[in-house]
């Protein structure tokens, strides 16, 4: 990873950020041998995938944090990858920490493998204390899927700008949650596209209220309240266990 990072033009790629919004894309980001080894992690946890449903906005399918740190663990090897956060802080010029322990996006696979499967347009909303960075990375795209994107539409001061890129395996696509509304267009008959995200944050605080809404919207839109819930009960465990009470 710091080798390839070594080779970017980080100052050119930081203007390119900053100029499109919070917003960047390179068609060629991960070594091949990295992508290789992601590939193989997605299709071994292909058993594992959770399918969701929720009529006129999204089908799919999702593998959290927690699946992975069982069965996948280069991938969070990979998200804690120190020339990989190092070079996030020069491209988006925010201090940046991992995601919460307990939080099921901070690193996912999203599969695509039947007919329809998609999302609607969306921010990736954070509910930290502050700003969410999303990392999406190409892994396996034997698809027509496009991610669809319009830059600036929080910005009263540019017009909204659209644009669509079909991510490539071994692709980066970089935004800030709040700023960048994207969307990935259906998948057509015997396709298949499988993506990995990131999340790092400026501030892993998060209130209750806000950790409630966002424990809900993993559970029924993406993991299953088995994944997400059984994580939020042994977290509650162990800090009763350390004679403290439950911590948003």
């Amino acid at each position: 990873m710091a080798e390839c990072l070594g080779a970017l033009d980080n100052a050119s790629l930081r203007t390119a950020f900053a100029g499109q919004g919070a917003f960047l894309y390179l068609d060629r980001f991960l070594a091949p041998e990295v992508t290789a080894q992601l590939v193989r992690s997605a299709e071994a946890l292909l058993p594992e995938v959770n399918r969701n449903y929720l009529p006129g906005h999204k089908q799919g399918g999702s593998v959290s944090r927690h699946t992975i740190d069982r069965l996948a663990p280069f991938i969070a090897q990979l998200y804690r990858s120190p020339a990989l956060l190092a070079w996030l802080e020069q491209i988006s010029g925010d201090k940046l920490q991992l995601s919460p322990a307990d939080d099921p996006h901070a690193y996912a696979l999203y599969y695509y493998t039947r007919a329809g499967d998609h999302i609607g347009w969306h921010y990736d909303t954070s509910y930290y204390d502050g700003r969410r960075y999303t990392v999406l990375l190409g892994v396996i795209d034997q698809s027509s899927c496009q991610l669809d994107y319009e830059l600036h539409t929080r910005d009263p001061e540019r017009p909204d700008e659209p644009g669509s890129v079909q991510i490539a395996p071994g692709g980066l696509v970089l935004f800030d949650g709040d700023k960048l509304r994207h969307r990935v267009t259906p998948a057509g008959a015997n396709e298949m596209r499988v993506s990995l995200t990131f999340e790092y944050v400026t501030h892993a605080t998060m209130r209750p209220w806000w950790r409630f809404i966002s424990n809900m919207k993993d559970a029924v839109a993406y993991f299953g309240f088995r994944q997400v819930f059984r994580q939020w009960r042994q977290r509650g465990s162990h800090e009763r266990g350390k004679g403290g009470g439950l911590r948003p």
